[in-house]
């Protein structure tokens, strides 16, 4: 996904905002339903994404291969997502560059996608993306995966493996950080300064290759490792050269999860991982940086009839060992922490009318330094905590059995708001320039259409 430059921060202290800026969309796509001749909603928990059914963690854990419609059309389809952000307070200088201080009406994203099989076992997800906010074209999500079944000892298992872009953008349960709530979010509202590393960071700089099982259709195991893009690719991929700190060796990334079925109801319970050694800066004189990350996710979902509703949880530990930026004075101490917390429960009916609701939590060791007074954007106490909440009414009129121009016509409409009871470690001027973390409370109207 796209996302505001952070480079000119001190990229210890980012450990992102991208998760922040402009939540990574998972996205229901028109080709998909072609393909396979069903309506959206056999696969999403709305009629037009992003949260999956079982129907539609199986599809993609099966390669994105499932076919039975009748179309001969390529699998390509496009999106757009356009938006109105208000702040509680503007932004002196403009919410973005061409942008005012608030009340901003922009075109967030435009993308085009390749969404489909392949071959008879390999298929993609692959999109571009024209950010209409940072006003530049790049890659966006990949997810190359080939699969196929077998069983082991009597026991039947999914077995593949996917080539992507993005730490946990091939996870199947909308939980981990590349498709988390909510989703969609301002990228002209001030977010908090400091988030884990696997939350957005690497998201279109890494390229990675990870192998994966689905054991009895309840146990899945994955692994696999991720390394930095080189400058010359991530100029020609739109990204920008200099834009990721280049990896020392490969960031091994693990994954595991349990997931039920039972009647009405189904979920999963997992952990996930990465272990990153880096360059700050890419300069190696001074030696590495090291980011490890624990996660720890869970999804609980009940459908009956017109009623649906569903109760995901994430936490994220990150171990922070930081020589290398110590020695160059970016850092004030050699090693700390930042967690983060999301909790997130959305009801449903007829896969129409959606109520969510949610509250987050960054929080972790101080380091002035680090997290320098700053205006909107500073923290006046060297602390990266933040916390709120958020709640969200959509409606999506199509993506039905029965919908006009099925699949090639789907809409969501919603209405986000964002309260902050914390922002970078305060409430009252927590940035040394007079600002509080109410503020920056932001009401976000979008709509987002696929065809």
């Amino acid at each position: 996904m796209s996302y505001t430059n952070i480079r000119t921060i001190p990229r210890a202290a980012a450990l992102l905002l991208a998760g922040w800026l402009l939540s990574p969309t998972a996205l229901a796509v028109p080709s998909y339903a072609q393909q396979t001749g069903l309506p959206c909603t056999s696969c999403h928990t709305i009629a037009f994404g992003p949260g999956l059914t079982p129907f539609g963690q199986d599809f993609k854990l099966n390669g994105y291969v499932w076919n039975g419609g009748k179309s001969d059309l390529p699998p390509v389809a496009a999106m757009v997502i356009s938006s109105f952000t208000h702040t509680e307070a503007a932004q002196d200088g403009g919410a973005a560059p061409h942008f005012s201080p608030n009340d901003n009406g922009a075109v967030d994203q435009t993308s085009l996608f390749y969404a489909g099989r392949i071959l008879e076992h390999l298929g993609a997800f692959a999109q571009f993306t024209y950010d209409g906010v940072a006003q530049r074209l790049h890659w966006d999500n990949l997810d190359l995966r080939y699969a196929d079944k077998g069983k082991l000892g009597g026991t039947e298992l999914v077995w593949g493996a996917t080539l992507n872009n993005n730490p946990t953008v091939q996870d199947l349960w909308n939980t981990t950080p590349a498709w988390s709530y909510p989703y969609v979010s301002s990228a002209l509202a001030p977010t908090p300064a400091a988030a884990p590393l696997i939350e957005g960071s690497l998201a279109q700089e890494v390229y990675g290759l990870t192998a994966y099982t689905m054991i009895a259709n309840h146990y899945y195991i994955e692994g696999g490792a991720y390394r930095s893009l080189p400058d010359r690719a991530l100029s020609v991929l739109g990204v920008g050269a200099g834009s990721v700190n280049r990896f020392h060796g490969v960031a091994p990334y693990w994954r595991l999860a349990y997931r039920f079925k039972q009647g009405p109801s189904y979920g999963s319970i997992g952990a996930f991982g990465i272990d990153v050694h880096q360059y700050p800066g890419s300069d190696p004189s001074a030696g590495t940086d090291r980011y490890a990350d624990l996660g720890f996710d869970a999804v609980y979902g009940y459908t009956r009839g017109r009623h649906g509703f569903l109760l995901q949880a994430t936490q994220v530990h990150e171990v922070q060992k930081l020589p290398a930026s110590l020695a160059t004075g970016v850092v004030g101490q050699g090693s700390n922490e930042l967690n983060s917390t999301r909790i997130n429960a959305q009801y449903t009916w007829s896969q129409t009318y959606a109520f969510s609701a949610a509250l987050f939590r960054v929080y972790g060791g101080s380091d002035p330094t680090l997290y320098a007074p700053g205006a909107i954007s500073g923290s006046a106490s060297g602390s990266p905590d933040s916390r709120g909440y958020i709640t969200q009414v959509e409606y999506v009129p199509f993506g039905k059995a029965r919908s006009w121009l099925r699949p090639w016509v789907n809409l969501r409409l919603g209405l986000q708001y964002v309260y902050y009871t914390e922002f970078n470690g305060g409430g009252a001027n927590y940035d040394g320039s007079g600002r509080s973390a109410h503020d920056n409370n932001t009401l976000y109207l979008f709509a987002w259409l696929a065809i």
